[in-house]
């Protein structure tokens, strides 16, 4: 399913699955995910304006996981919810809850643009970022979904301190 993952608690030292989280060494260290729903919301004591809400969907389990913790880690400021199933976050989407979405673009089920424009008839407020770790003909995709607002393409892999600089960037 998932290919094994290194990841070092310590530091934000990780490097997994394509995703490189910092500029560092590699640990020894491993983990698997394999819930379908890595964690969900809640609407518990978390001001809106106190933290920013990211919601990552990505169908790889480790990457969905560990650009959550490496994001967590990386900003005190951002809360960060993870699923790796575009379906089960479709149905678990809040409305009015997340500022960002950064959702892969290459998913099995349904691909990132149709997760997007199911989640933007929700909550047409949210800010979006995609992710892909191929290439993006921006014309097309504009072409193909003429009324959606595509915003950012975060090309992976990426390291968690540029994708927090990114988003924050994105939030500002």
């Amino acid at each position: 399913m998932s290919k094994l993952s290194s990841v070092n608690n310590r530091e934000s030292s990780h490097i997994l699955a394509n995703i490189k989280l910092t500029d560092k060494e590699p640990a020894n260290q491993s983990f698997s995910s394999t819930s379908s729903s890595l964690s969900s919301p809640s609407l518990s004591s978390f001001n809106r304006h106190q933290y920013k809400r990211i919601l990552i969907v990505d169908d790889d389990s480790d990457i969905a996981f560990t650009l959550r913790i490496g994001l967590e880690n990386n900003d005190a400021g951002m809360q960060v919810y993870s699923y790796d199933n575009p379906v089960n976050a479709l149905i678990d989407f809040k409305p009015n809850f997340y500022d960002l979405l950064l959702i892969d673009v290459n998913m099995p089920l349904m691909d990132g643009f149709q997760l997007c424009e199911k989640l933007l008839q929700k909550d047409i407020n949210v800010k979006v970022c995609f992710m892909t770790s191929g290439e993006i003909n921006m014309d097309a995709a504009r072409e193909v979904y003429p009324f959606m607002s595509i915003g950012c393409f975060i090309k992976k892999p990426i390291t968690t301190d540029a994708l927090a600089r990114r988003i924050r960037a994105e939030l500002e």
